[in-house]
């Protein structure tokens, strides 16, 4: 694959990598610099959760699916707080750019649609690594839940980031300001992220909600991250894996065919 340095800018192929990188590194400094409200927040809030359903319920519960109630319940805090953190990475930083004017120096900037996406999306996806991987450890060291399936878990921890950082994506390019953004959030991906066997198995379920809930992709983002650290899930992970994956193209396409038209982004 040939290297084209014209005019300063670094490409691989027709693909400007160098300033995607800076891009990306962008986005990673950016949800950095405040980390304790980007990473240790979401820790405390999945600890907070975790404490108050053992002392309300806990004791009480009994094993779900053949594990304690507690193992069961932290892959799904793990994966809700992975999805929520990469959907606000690209969400308020395409919004705060509109609002404050200055999504200009990114239009500008010498990048294809698909650069600009990819960039954003890897700002999304290792905010929503380091999340993960800072509750696994903590939910190893106090719970000891140990990960059965690493390849699982990082596939799923992946391709939920990437599907959230580009649903994000589209939801800051669709706000014109902070309370749509906030309506988006409060009203869409909250409820699909609870609704979607967080803190129960949907074998629980009537079967109208069983049926609602298979055709919620946060589903088998949530189930398949269980099998991944626990071992147990509601379905196949196999499906789970190509659900996930055709979500992803879906989410990335509407992504990329509004940036590629600048809908909401140009005057």
């Amino acid at each position: 694959m040939s290297i084209d340095t014209d005019h300063g800018i670094r490409r691989f192929g027709r693909f400007n990598s160098l300033g995607t990188a800076t891009l990306a590194s962008r986005e990673i400094r950016r949800f950095l610099n405040v980390w304790a409200q980007t990473v240790m927040a979401p820790l405390i809030n999945a600890a907070l959760f975790l404490l108050i359903f053992t002392i309300a319920i806990g004791p009480r519960r009994g094993d779900v699916m053949g594990v304690e109630f507690l193992h069961f319940l932290a892959p799904g805090l793990l994966m809700m707080t992975v999805i929520q953190q990469a959907f606000a990475n690209t969400s308020s930083s395409l919004a705060s750019a509109k609002v404050q004017g200055n999504i200009v120096d990114t239009l500008m900037a010498p990048l294809s649609s698909a650069e600009v996406l990819a960039g954003y999306v890897a700002g999304a996806v290792a905010r929503g690594l380091i999340v993960a991987v800072v509750i696994a450890i903590g939910v190893w060291l106090f719970l000891g839940v140990e990960i059965a399936h690493p390849f699982w878990a990082l596939a799923f921890w992946v391709l939920g980031s990437v599907f959230m950082g580009s649903l994000g994506l589209i939801a800051g390019i669709y706000a014109q300001k902070f309370d749509q953004l906030a309506a988006i959030t409060n009203f869409l991906v909250t409820p699909l992220a609870f609704l979607s066997g967080t803190f129960y198995s949907i074998d629980a379920l009537p079967g109208f909600m069983q049926t609602m809930s298979h055709a919620n992709p946060f589903f088998y983002l949530i189930d398949g991250a269980r099998f991944g650290m626990i071992g147990v899930s509601d379905s196949s992970p196999v499906l789970g894996l190509a659900v996930a994956l055709v979500s992803c193209v879906v989410v990335l396409g509407l992504a990329w065919g509004w940036l590629e038209k600048g809908y909401r982004l140009k005057p």
